[in-house]
């Protein structure tokens, strides 16, 4: 061979020998990812037309690479975004779940409750008049209260419900007494023998049974799903770690520096990468599931034996009801009274009495269910409680989901079916490491990302105490307590809305909370309007017509 061919060949092979294996024009240019960098909107006076050396890249492997320092920084800012923005936008079902849901339940309960004092009040202002009128607070101050308690306020049922059947009872002994004056200490002994005339019959009773247990379950069930929506809320907001960062800069951008932008990383190399980041969101999974059984729970008991509809539409039948047997029972209730607060003193003044109406013939007709009035917010209850309850099991296990979810993106991953052509962390090809199991204390072998499993989340272990506070309630409310008056832990100790339980025991209604509880008393009575009784004025006998034009007003 001449010479001249031997002094060429050597400095040609070591040219070959200087170059990267695989290397090519192709392969250097860095055209892709400019258009790809720009199409971020990134300048592309950050980025180099060909490849160069990698010693400066912290993240991304230091081979020959697109990527200057600004665009690995820039790029590991953009990785962050998009990783909070995809938390974000999986766990959109869950958190419009519970935001629409508790704002359809919660304009439904508030209109229910308007409907039926809008309903007693229209009713007895017509069968009364004037004389309503006059005691209208009383009427006015239980839907106050009932008001007040749904909505957060330091309501003991059992209590404002007993005085209010206490200060009726004052108003319409007077009404049945007029030919005497009654002094405030004269009516506050009338108030104390309530429970041992039962001048109203047993609907007192049966109505705070069923009151107590349908406003527990209504206003536990509206808070629940406040709880619900503000721990969704909070838990889609991630903060990720420098090192959840790193990782989803590796994952998501890396590609960009090894000249492959339109390479997508493997589904298994995402799912460890992302069980990594969110492995405090998992954690939160097995109370959340609670939580939610608490609420399916809580649900059943409102379409059931709890249902607020059932007991707030009748409710102006049911009080017109205790009004009659008031009236009924107007001459023993009076005698009995005289006997234990004494002899009253004679009115000033008595009104002449006149003729009863001559229509005292006519039947009390009981109350139909079916004719129940138009149901608030556009739905009935059933309809409503049905909606949320497949919603809510649609929501389970929405946390440690989001992995799986966010990894089935295509505009995140590979897909599980390209498992070859995909970026592994270092090149396009298979990954190879086993995939992690859910939450924290499985992270500590994660190969992608650093995770400190000694250091749970505090914010998700608030959420998580926050969740675990709300199930309890649910629970209470489900057997019919209050938990702020059954509890005797330190967290609901203190004062709050209260069932009636007094001193941690329940009165003996709630031993039967699993029956279905009647919408009106099966056992009601008709009673014969020509029982009222003589020498009582005009206001005595008007008592006996109230309920007969009720009754015609519901027809």
């Amino acid at each position: 061979m001449p010479s001249w061919i031997g002094a060429v060949i050597l400095p040609l092979s070591g040219l070959l020998l200087s170059l990267p294996a695989g290397a090519d024009v192709k392969a250097r240019s860095c055209g892709e990812v400019r258009q790809a960098y720009g199409a971020k909107g990134f300048s592309l006076a950050d980025i180099p037309y060909q490849e160069i050396a990698g010693e400066h890249l912290r993240i991304c492997p230091q081979e020959y690479t697109c990527c200057t320092t600004e665009m690995e920084d820039k790029l590991s800012q953009q990785s962050k975004l998009e990783f909070e923005n995809l938390v974000e936008e999986t766990s959109h079902f869950v958190r419009t779940t519970f935001v629409s849901r508790h704002k359809k339940f919660d304009e439904f309960f508030r209109e229910l409750l308007e409907n039926a004092e809008k309903s007693l009040n229209d009713m007895f202002v017509r069968t009364y008049g004037m004389l309503y009128m006059q005691n209208s607070e009383v009427f006015q101050d239980l839907f106050t209260e009932l008001k007040r308690y749904y909505t957060g306020g330091n309501v003991n049922l059992e209590e404002m419900l007993n005085d209010f059947w206490a200060r009726l009872l004052e108003r319409m002994f007077q009404l049945i007494n007029p030919q005497y004056h009654f002094s405030e200490d004269y009516l506050e002994c009338v108030s104390k023998y309530t429970d041992q005339l039962k001048p109203f019959g047993d609907v007192p009773r049966k109505l705070k049974i069923q009151v107590t247990r349908a406003f527990i379950a209504a206003r536990t069930f509206v808070q629940g799903l406040t709880v619900g929506r503000e721990v969704a809320n909070r838990v889609s907001k991630v903060s990720p770690t420098p090192g959840c960062i790193r990782a989803l800069m590796k994952m998501l951008y890396c590609p960009y520096c090894r000249g492959l932008p339109t390479v997508r990383p493997c589904n298994n190399y995402c799912l460890n990468v992302m069980k990594g980041c969110l492995a405090n969101q998992a954690d939160l999974d097995t109370e959340w599931n609670l939580f939610i059984d608490a609420m399916l729970l809580v649900a059943e008991r409102l379409e059931g034996p709890f249902n607020i509809e059932l007991v707030m539409d009748p409710i102006d039948v049911k009080i017109s009801e205790a009004i009659m047997n008031m009236q009924e029972n107007s001459m023993q209730v009076s005698a009995k009274v005289f006997q234990g607060c004494g002899q009253p003193k004679p009115a000033p003044a008595l009104r002449s009495a006149r003729s009863a109406p001559e229509n005292f013939n006519t039947r009390f007709r009981p109350y139909n269910p079916e004719e129940r009035p138009t149901t608030a917010a556009g739905t009935s209850l059933d309809r409503l409680v049905t909606d949320i309850k497949e919603k809510l099991k649609l929501s389970k296990k929405v946390w440690s989901a989001l992995p799986y979810t966010i990894c089935k993106d295509e505009s995140v991953t590979a897909g599980t079916s390209n498992e070859e052509e995909c970026w592994n962390g270092h090149s396009k090809a298979r990954y190879l490491p086993e995939i992690m199991n859910d939450g924290l204390t499985n992270q500590i072998n994660n190969p992608e990302v650093d995770v400190d499993i000694t250091r749970p989340d505090t914010f998700i272990r608030q959420q998580i105490m926050a969740l675990r506070v709300m199930t309890n309630k649910l629970k209470n409310a489900y057997n019919g307590n209050d938990v702020n008056f059954q509890d005797t832990s330190d967290e609901s100790s203190g004062s709050g809305s209260g069932s009636g339980c007094m001193d941690d025991v329940c009165p003996t209604e709630f031993e039967f909370v699993t029956t279905e509880a009647p919408a009106v008393d099966p056992d009601r009575r008709e009673v014969d309007s020509s029982a009222g009784q003589p020498g009582h004025s005009l206001l005595s006998a008007a008592l006996v017509s109230i309920a007969l034009v009720l009754q015609r007003l519901c027809r």
